[in-house]
């Protein structure tokens, strides 16, 4: 797991206390891009479920994510998809 891995999970656990949470770090995939090029950061995947999120809507859900991980955007985080598990069971 790369040092950016640690830090968005370490963010993440801290703000929303999930009781699962996966970071892919798929920047691999991506390092000959135009946006990676210029401003450096990788391209992220985070499956969170966390009960922060029950009754709210998917964009206030990434929203939150997102205000949550701004110190990383863009120098350490270029692209980020966000599968949000909200449910009970």
């Amino acid at each position: 797991m790369s040092n950016t891995s640690d830090t968005i999970r370490d963010l993440l656990e801290k703000e929303f206390h999930p009781q699962c949470l996966q970071i892919e770090d798929e920047s691999w995939k991506h390092s000959g891009h135009a946006g990676v090029r210029e401003h450096g950061g990788g391209h992220y995947i985070v499956h969170i479920k966390s009960e922060h999120f029950s009754r709210l809507s998917r964009s206030q859900c990434h929203r939150m994510i997102y205000r949550a991980l701004a110190p990383l955007f863009p120098s350490a985080i270029h692209a980020l998809s966000i599968h949000i598990d909200s449910s009970d069971g």
